[in-house]
């Protein structure tokens, strides 16, 4: 399998009077030909950076940036075989849509008849075949985002770029623009490197992820490994909805010091009988579960997510009992500091 984009101990540090600040640190990935990668994490994390040093709007301080073996580090932006999609769509409101595609096929001087025609194939690609003649304010959000993407795409990257290209729609609509995304990547079969907060998103989109905490990768892998194996109490905790345990109590449970389960994974059980007991404290209706939160000595708080439809529902303040399968159980690591 060909390297598409490789990091090698890429760190990134700005400089200011008061201080010194490390938005990247010794980051070192790797990411395939052909593969949907996300650089997941929230606000601050260094995911951001990360993807405007493959692009080449920000240098590293220390480390190697390839592109499919090409050594990029300090290279400007124009000399990489990629195009960036920012949340912006930065698209010219003077000119139509389909000049706004065709800009960057201009900029390299290709003539007008061969980068119009180019440009209206990329608007058939993205859905928009009729939409050459308008102009930008015509356009709905949903709409100025696959120009956005025609426009990036139609100059042939090998890489494109993504930087939270929908985090300015609506729900449903950034729902609908994530299942375009993955089949047009898919039929296309070109690298994306797509960052997003959004930890739906990512998981519902991507060949792999990689989380970003303080500006380090704290785990690399697919979204169901993310899910049901985090490696560090981070990812277990910014994956999902997850109960953490830790400390002796811990142990005394669950033979581990430190340990993770998901909400789907306990079930309720005789309060007599089962491993660990409390009251139920609080119940919420999420459409397709009810969450359950059990106050318990031992462990303090224990989020349970229960089916609709499933056996009755306890009161508050019932005293229930809590169980799980041992195989589910998940011991973590300590997050990076």
């Amino acid at each position: 399998m060909s390297i598409a984009v490789a990091l090698h101990d890429v760190s990134c540090v700005f400089h200011s009077q008061n201080m010194t600040v490390r938005a990247v640190d010794g980051v070192s990935l790797n990411i395939a030909e052909g593969e949907f990668f996300t650089l997941l994490g929230p606000s601050g994390s260094g995911k951001t950076t990360c993807l405007r040093m493959i692009g080449g709007f920000t240098l590293p301080s220390t480390g190697s940036i390839q592109i499919y073996g090409e050594e990029v580090s300090q290279r400007p932006p124009y000399e990489r075989p990629v195009n960036t999609v920012f949340q912006d769509y930065a698209l010219f409101p003077h000119m139509s849509i389909l000049d706004n595609v065709a800009y960057g096929l201009m900029v390299k001087g290709v003539d007008r008849t061969t980068r119009e025609k180019k440009a209206a194939s990329m608007l058939e690609l993205v859905q928009l075949p009729e939409m050459g003649k308008r102009r930008p304010v015509q356009l709905s959000g949903g709409q100025r985002q696959r120009v956005a993407l025609a426009r990036a795409l139609v100059n042939e990257p090998r890489v494109l770029l993504l930087d939270e290209p929908l985090g300015a729609l609506d729900l449903k609509l950034r729902e609908q623009m994530q299942s375009e995304l993955k089949s047009l990547q898919r039929k296309l079969g070109i690298t994306f490197v797509f960052v997003t907060h959004d930890q739906h998103e990512a998981l519902s989109m991507s060949d792999r992820v990689g989380v970003f905490n303080k500006g380090r990768l704290e785990q690399v892998a697919t979204a169901t490994e993310l899910y049901n194996r985090p490696t560090s109490e981070f990812v277990a905790q910014f994956i999902g909805t997850a109960n953490v345990f830790s400390g002796e109590q811990c142990a005394k449970v669950f033979g581990f010091k430190r340990a993770m389960l998901r909400p789907e994974q306990i079930t309720l059980a005789d309060a007599a009988t089962a491993p660990l007991s409390g009251a139920v404290q609080e119940i919420q209706y999420f459409g397709s579960f009810w969450r359950a939160r059990v106050g318990t000595a031992a462990l303090g708080e224990v989020v349970v997510d229960l089916p609709v439809g499933g056996a009755a529902l306890p009161v508050l303040g019932q005293q229930v009992g809590l169980t799980w399968s041992a195989s589910l159980v998940h011991t973590l690591s300590p997050s990076a500091d």
